[in-house]
């Protein structure tokens, strides 16, 4: 019997998975992206990463700062395109002052967590996150890895 892959939804343009694995995180919220033209064909190839990227405010705003956008053609001169720039992320007031009270008081962090498409406009999702220990990490695991054999145990029983 093949193995099922794990599709992502076609919607979605890049996810960060060493986030859920390195923080816990407690609220997500939708933001749109001021993005360049380059950038929007880019992320319609896929080619975006978000391995080491991260929220932070700035003036009451809020910028996501090292998600990689890789240019499709380095051979175009007529503009300048920089992979790792500063993007600006568009929330409404109250989602900002909700991030910038966390981020300062709590001592949470802000995480992109996904880039998407809704409709024809590219959105993140980013979420408050606090940091874990390498012991929740190892907890983490063994439970992921229990779940997994106990649905297995449940699946084998029940083809009998």
């Amino acid at each position: 019997m093949a193995k099922k892959k794990h599709k992502t939804p076609a919607n979605v343009i890049a996810q960060n998975k060493r986030a859920s694995f390195d923080y816990t995180l407690l609220e997500t919220f939708e933001a749109g992206v001021s993005l360049s033209g380059w950038e929007v064909k880019s992320l319609r190839a896929g080619k975006a990463d978000l391995a080491d990227s991260y929220v932070f405010m700035q003036n009451g705003e809020a910028f996501l700062l090292n998600a990689h956008i890789t240019p499709l053609n380095s051979a175009s001169t007529h503009f300048v395109t920089e992979p790792t720039r500063t993007r600006k992320l568009l929330l409404n007031k109250k989602e900002l002052a909700k991030i910038l009270a966390a981020t300062t008081a709590k001592g949470q962090t802000c995480v992109c967590t996904s880039l998407y498409w809704k409709d024809h406009l590219v959105k993140a999702k980013i979420a408050l996150a606090v940091g874990k220990k390498a012991h929740d990490k190892r907890d983490t695991q063994k439970e992921k890895d229990w779940n997994r054999t106990k649905q297995r145990i449940i699946r084998d029983n029940v083809k009998q």
